[in-house]
């Protein structure tokens, strides 16, 4: 691998990492803020099932990102199972 192309896998790894980060930051003040404001009514299921798509596209970037350094990953929810190696 030339020393450009580690450039820029290094810059699109961190570009994965600052939108990670970005996205860890919003939920938690979004949590936070659902615990200290009084509720308005009902939260929908399809909200519900939302967050959690939004949470296990966050979990998939971390462990793409475990992934390219050397680890490996496995997510099973129930029947399904997702396993990502890092073999070469």
């Amino acid at each position: 691998m030339t020393q450009e192309q580690e450039i820029k896998k290094r810059e699109k790894c961190k570009a994965c990492v600052i939108a990670f980060v970005v996205c860890l930051a919003v939920s938690i003040i979004l949590l936070v803020w659902g615990f200290l404001t009084p509720p308005k009514g009902e939260i929908n299921a399809s909200v519900l099932k939302a967050v959690g798509e939004l949470f296990a596209f966050a979990a998939l970037a971390v462990g793409g990102h475990a992934v390219e350094l050397g680890y490996d990953l496995k997510i099973s929810k129930g029947d399904t199972a997702v396993e990502l190696n890092n073999d070469k």
